[in-house]
Order: C-alpha cells, then structure tokens, then sequence
C-alpha cells in the first residue's frame, strides 16, 4: 500500500502528472493561453515557453504513459507548462485586465 503523501513540505501535492485527464486539462489550458496570447500580441518569449509546453504535452499525449519518453519528460514539461501559465496570467492582467472597461 502507498504510503499518502504529506501536505507538509515545500509543495502540495500534485496529482499524477501521467494521468491522461490531467495532461489533456494542462493541454487544453496552454493552448487557449497560446491562441490569446498571440491575439494580445504578448511579449514573443512569452508566446514562444506557451508554443513550446503546448506542443510537447501534444507529443507526450500520444504516447502510452508508461512508456520511458513520457516518463523521462512529462514531470518537467508539466512544471514548464504551470510556469507559462502563471507567467500568462500575471502578464494578462497588469497588461488587459486594468484596460478594459468595466460593463
């Protein structure tokens, strides 16, 4: 039996990063950060760190989750892909949000 992992540490924890719901969710979420991004003409090294993790997570998925690429790149290309988004987000909005108008 699998010992639970502690909330106590340096970093929650996270949900199985091989589980193929998890990475379509992650997929799915830098490319729609992708598609806005380039829209909002946002700075290229931003656009070119959501191109790069949306297109690996496109690769990993179809390859089996247990096979040793996925399982060699799948950890940090799930890192890399969160890192993006929070750069996204933060960029969205002290550069959209505070410009536009309030309905």
């Amino acid at each position: 039996m699998k010992k639970p992992r502690s909330t106590h540490g340096s970093s929650p924890p996270e949900p199985s990063e091989s589980s193929g719901l998890n990475l379509s969710h992650l997929r799915r979420e830098a490319r729609t950060a992708l598609e806005l991004a380039v829209v909002a003409l946002a700075p290229s090294e931003l656009i070119d760190r959501l191109a790069a993790a949306a297109g690996l997570l496109e690769a990993l998925i179809e390859l089996p989750a247990n096979s040793p690429p996925a399982l060699a790149l799948v950890p940090g290309v799930a890192e890399r892909t969160r890192s993006a988004l929070e750069d996204w987000r933060t960029w969205h909005r002290e550069n959209l949000e505070k410009k536009m108008p309030r309905g």
